[in-house]
């Protein structure tokens, strides 16, 4: 079965994307996406499928994904029963791994691993116990604290001595097949013309289905209504827009794709719980806040209230060093 393709939007402001979802959810099925991938499950039990690989997992499960390579985890859940977080997803693109090649020599210890990640790579208690509480401090960490976090990740999937590899060496991952399907050829333009007038009469046409067909196709592999999908992406987009500081409300309004203000204000609200020009306001105060802190850091203001660092019995200073309390 041919894999959908998953859209992976990471921030401008971050290198990487760090998430999570519960159960059900509009990914939990047949997907691949041309980022790397670190996919932890912290609850439920059923069957993982990466590649030709099948198999089943309980909590703890950890997987190392490399690009294009199709997986699923199907979960064994009642049917109307919900799980508030299932796994645990931090995914990086090429870009991301070409830019730490470059900038530290350090960094080509990961490409063995990364290598093996095309297989997909899965790992043992152990390691799956190390990496957890990183993952989850992860989740909101922000700044310099997610490098740390990351690196400190990938160090010890690549020390890891409980791991192995799942997909057969005669497996091929073919991306050029998978973008084919409707689905991404759909959600592709969709990404593309946001700015335009979108029906969902023109994007069922280009499916080749019928209107009814097609909104039935679009919310089993999206999980959303073709309008509320698009609306969503369209304040994703204003969202990028408003941190920037460039462009006015209204202009931002029309280049994130909608009509009038007012729509794009009472939309805006409802999905993000403020205005527009709020939500500015907070993202200024958020990037003033750092300025002052990095101020302050320059000047030496503040050095001496810093909390103190906590060894572990048998902790090394330096690595202690590295992971300071937050």
């Amino acid at each position: 079965m041919q894999p959908d393709l998953e859209l992976v939007a990471v921030r401008r402001d971050e290198s990487f994307k760090v998430w999570s979802h519960g159960h059900p959810y509009c990914t939990v099925r047949w997907h691949s996406h041309p980022e790397y991938e670190i996919h932890l499950i912290v609850a439920t039990t059923g069957k993982m499928f990466v590649g030709d690989h099948i198999s089943s997992y309980t909590p703890g499960n950890l997987v190392l994904l490399g690009p294009n390579l199709p997986h699923n985890w199907v979960s064994d859940v009642p049917e109307g029963e919900t799980i508030a977080q299932r796994n645990l997803v931090v995914q990086f693109g090429q870009d991301f791994v070409s830019n730490c090649l470059e900038s530290f020599p350090e960094w080509r210890q990961f490409e063995a691993i990364l290598a093996d990640s095309r297989r997909g790579l899965a790992f043992g208690a152990q390691t799956s116990g190390q990496i957890k509480p990183l993952s989850m401090e992860l989740l909101a960490a922000r700044g310099l604290r997610r490098l740390v976090l990351f690196m400190s990740m990938m160090e010890i999937l690549m020390a890891a001595e409980d791991r192995e590899t799942l997909v057969s060496p005669a497996y091929q991952a073919d991306p050029t097949s998978f973008a084919s399907t409707r689905i991404n050829h759909v959600l592709s333009y969709i990404g593309k013309n946001l700015a335009n007038d979108l029906r969902e009469s023109d994007l069922a046409q280009l499916a080749g289905q019928s209107m009814s067909a097609f909104s039935r196709y679009f919310r089993r592999h999206t999980g959303l209504p073709f309008v509320q999908y698009v609306n969503r992406m369209r304040i994703n987009l204003a969202c990028q827009l408003l941190t920037e500081d460039e462009l006015s409300v209204t202009d931002i309004c029309l280049k994130a794709g909608f009509n009038n203000l007012s729509n794009f204000n009472r939309q805006f609200l409802a999905t993000k719980g403020m205005a527009p020009s709020k939500f500015r306001r907070y993202q200024q105060l958020n990037d003033a806040s750092r300025d002052a802190s990095e101020e302050a850091a320059a000047r030496g203001v503040g050095i001496v209230d810093a909390p103190a660092i906590v060894l572990a019995p048998g902790l090394p200073l330096t690595a202690a060093a590295a992971y300071p309390p937050t």
